[in-house]
């Protein structure tokens, strides 16, 4: 099933956020990404740049959670199997109340909570550390498993990288999933078909995609599998709701996006992937964001 037109999803919906506000949060989340790499000095920008609008929309117009109880027992589930984005997670957690947003200055520092990789035992609202890729999936397989044998009601989101669909567990987990129908589990695949590094060759690296249609792979697996772009938050939303409401197969949502989204100059260019940003690509690009802002004030 694929959901790329703009207008799949009713504009707002009663007792969710506006569309327009959603837009609004990918905006300022994109903004407090780069000004956090830019003061750590270090970290990577543009696959946490694609994967923005993919986690505003979950946290705040999709999981079921609570800041205050950031281990309520019920509470849905998300793990970012692609660690190295982990400020964007940092970011959305900051606006969600998990944490201040004065504590992302202290991104990548010794001793913060925000390490360039999530640590679960550090910061409240992680529900699983991670970084080494492909090893995402395995326990959101556990976690929905167990939600099934415990009658619990949570959903589990779990965001892969299309580059760490090179790793064989993803298939294992894929396969296991699958087996026992865990309708509670959606992977969402951030597929910017930019990975870091493509295939080696004597000459060095190729640029290729690592991993083509995703999501006839998925399905080759037995799961339900709906396209989206990856955004627009309305397909964002007709999507999570296909998946979240789809029963005896797990759902894999493939969300294509733009590795460097937002930022004019960065994005479509794998040399973002892990750079800093210096003070003047930081003011080019916080002047784009302001612009973006602006036009989403006016419409």
């Amino acid at each position: 099933m694929t959901m790329t037109e703009p207008g799949v999803s009713p504009a707002d919906v009663a007792g969710r956020p506006a569309l327009a506000d959603l837009r609004r949060r990918s905006i300022e989340v994109r903004r407090l990404i780069l000004q956090s790499i830019h003061t750590a000095g270090a970290g990577h920008i543009g696959g946490p740049l694609s994967v923005t609008d993919l986690l505003v929309n979950l946290y705040f117009d999709r999981m079921d959670i609570d800041p205050e109880r950031p281990d309520w027992p019920e509470r849905d589930r998300l793990i970012l199997s692609k660690g190295h984005s982990s400020i964007a997670l940092y970011a959305v957690l900051a606006l969600r109340g998990f944490l201040p947003i004065a504590e992302l200055a202290t991104f990548d520092a010794a001793n913060s909570r925000l390490q360039g990789h999530p640590d679960m035992t550090a910061l409240p609202g992680l529900d699983m550390s991670t970084g080494s890729l492909g090893q995402g999936l395995s326990p959101g397989v556990g976690m929905a498993l167990g939600a099934r044998l415990r009658g619990a009601p949570f959903h589990t989101w779990v965001i892969l990288g299309d580059g760490e669909l090179q790793e064989g567990q993803i298939w294992e987990a894929a396969f296991v999933a699958a087996r026992y129908r865990l309708g509670n589990l959606t992977a969402i695949v951030d597929y910017n078909g930019l990975p870091q590094f493509g295939w080696p060759r004597a000459d060095g690296f190729t640029r290729e995609a690592p991993i083509e249609d995703p999501g006839g792979k998925f399905r080759a697996f037995g799961w339900n599998v709906v396209e989206c772009d990856g955004h627009d938050h309305a397909a964002i939303r007709a999507a999570f709701d296909l998946a979240e409401t789809h029963v005896g197969q797990p759902t894999c949502v493939v969300a294509r996006t733009v590795k460097g989204k937002g930022v004019s100059f960065m994005e479509g260019d794998y040399l973002w992937h892990a750079k800093v940003p210096t003070a003047d690509d930081l003011a080019r690009a916080l002047a784009e964001l302001d612009t973006l802002s602006a036009a989403e004030e006016r419409s």
